[in-house]
């Protein structure tokens, strides 16, 4: 995948979130080489599983350490308290009423922040997508793998 310019909005959880595991990720380098050169002290490297491994890990550790800093550099962080408005935009925390009127709270965040189970989905997933330019008392609705899904927005908030 090429690394495109385009900025990546992202809550500044989710920026400090990739600067830990970065860091992270930069102490296991080392650890990493002194694997391999312990790995081949032991000789004939063809045989060598701990040798193979070290070098397996490394290439995911220098692919995860680009990956990241691609995404840090692209990051538009976005504090929600300086947003405002009747629509729903990234950043925003949005109150739905389910087919069932039973309410449904998501925040729109980042692709690297989403975790549905509490309540953060990506601006970019399905419901994120459909959710973009909304106002309250609006109809969405959204396909997802188990069928159409619809909600009405009872809330914007920006919290």
């Amino acid at each position: 995948m090429m690394a495109t310019e385009e900025k990546q909005p992202m809550l500044v959880e989710g920026y400090d979130m990739l600067n830990t595991e970065l860091s992270r990720l930069r102490i296991e380098r080392p650890q990493i080489i002194d694997a391999i050169e312990d790995a081949r002290a032991h000789g004939d490297l063809s045989e060598n599983a701990e040798y193979h491994a070290a070098k397996e890990r490394q290439g995911q550790v220098e692919a995860m350490i680009a990956d990241i800093e691609d995404k840090l550099s692209r990051a538009l962080i976005i504090d929600p308290k300086t947003l405002s408005g009747d629509k729903v935009v990234f950043g925003a925390t949005v109150t739905l009423l389910d087919e069932d009127d039973k309410p449904v709270k998501y925040q729109l965040v980042g692709q690297t922040e989403a975790d549905a189970k509490s309540g953060r989905i990506s601006y970019n997933s399905p419901l994120g997508r459909a959710l973009i330019g909304r106002r309250v008392k609006d109809d969405v609705e959204v396909t997802v793998p188990s069928g159409d899904r619809y909600y009405v927005v009872e809330k914007i908030e920006f919290i």
